[in-house]
């Protein structure tokens, strides 16, 4: 029997064995692996047991729609200056203590999930609103593997890019599906230690680590990775340096780095947030240790927001938050200065979208 429209068949499960009590699954999504009976959802609370089966409870359903500036996701690298429609649904397979989208990532309200879009319909309004790409963000895509795998399919099929926005906790086997279809993406690495992930997100580290190796090395998906710096958490250079060493031996110098800075929220309102000297600090550290485009965000810091060639030293995107003042590459993302070739995705630059945030409404057809 088929779930009811509002449900949609999962993958990555399996029933685990009869021990005489009532019938059980087990989620093999994520490395928490959720065991469920009939009507239980998993800790995300959007995959749930419906009559003996996985089921995905927010497939075609969003917290609603917006374009966005690439850089916002953030993206440097990716396609620079161009718009992204970005989306999320609710829910999270986290449960980080200084969430910063909290009220739609905590979310157990289904109402809150205003605008019904098929993947084909999600594709198309990219298109329709000029945008390039098309993101899965504010919440965690990777609970919503099958929407967002179905939704870059779609988009693929009009010429858009996907594009997603997560904190990469997932089991290896579902990775390499979901990144498979990924053109892009930004992965948070929330912390450099097991402490760090055990006490303030109720995770482990280690698979996060290797899905970052899996898509550096497995996939064609162009990847940025995010860490947010909390004061007296993961801010201290022991934590840094060993972050950003690990990054240039498992993934590379030129996979960018972006340092970002934390405000008080959720269940961490008594932490101070980020002085922009931590970020410029953590910058320097992380460049010393050979990464190329390292970069801060959420902060006014024009220096720690432009790209720089990894050659010549010159700055070639220049940026004033989301704001491109000046740009030196070519349509194959050269430098103008010596002819370096920047790691990223690139085409003609044209005149930038900027920082606008422009809600949208998609209409079922």
């Amino acid at each position: 029997m088929n779930p009811p429209d509002s449900l949609h068949p999962a993958r990555w499960w399996h029933a685990l064995a009869d021990d005489g009590g009532p019938a059980r699954i087990q989620c093999d999504l994520c490395p928490r692996e959720c065991k469920l009976h009939e009507g239980q959802r998993g800790l995300c609370f959007v995959r749930a047991m419906h009559e003996g089966q996985m089921v995905l409870t927010t497939y075609g359903r969003s917290s609603g729609f917006c374009v966005d500036p690439i850089e916002k996701k953030p993206l440097n690298q990716f396609y620079p200056g161009s718009s992204i429609l970005s989306f999320g649904t609710a829910g999270c397979n986290l449960s980080c203590k200084f969430c910063q989208n909290w009220d739609i990532s905590k979310s157990r309200d289904m109402d809150r999930l205003m605008d019904q879009a098929s993947p084909e319909r999600i594709a198309s309004a990219a298109r329709q609103v000029g945008s390039k790409s098309v993101a899965f963000t504010y919440n965690d895509p990777v609970i919503f593997a099958e929407y967002a795998i179905d939704t870059a399919q779609a988009c693929h099929a009009q010429g858009v890019q996907a594009v997603a926005v997560t904190a990469g906790y997932m089991h290896l086997d579902a990775a390499r599906a979901f990144y498979s279809v990924m053109d892009a993406a930004n992965i948070d690495l929330k912390g450099f230690s097991e402490q760090f992930y055990s006490e303030l997100c109720s995770a482990r580290l280690q698979p996060v680590l290797d899905v970052l190796e899996m898509v550096r090395h497995e996939t064609q998906c162009w990847m940025e990775i995010t860490t947010l710096l909390i004061p007296g958490q993961n801010d201290n250079d022991a934590m840094l340096q060993a972050q950003a060493k690990w990054m240039a031996r498992h993934l590379g110098p030129d996979v960018p780095l972006h340092f970002t800075a934390f405000h008080p929220d959720w269940k961490m309102r008594d932490t101070p947030a980020t002085p922009p000297a931590t970020l410029q600090r953590a910058r320097k550290i992380a460049q010393d240790a050979g990464l190329h485009y390292v970069y801060t965000g959420n902060v006014h810091d024009s220096e720690g927001g432009s790209t720089y060639c990894p050659h010549c030293a010159r700055a070639v995107i220049v940026r004033d938050w989301y704001q491109i003042q000046h740009y030196a590459l070519n349509e194959r993302g050269q430098c103008r200065y010596c002819g370096w070739q920047l790691a990223g995705r690139y085409e003609k630059f044209g005149a930038p979208f900027g920082a606008r945030r422009i809600a949208v409404r998609i209409q079922q057809s």
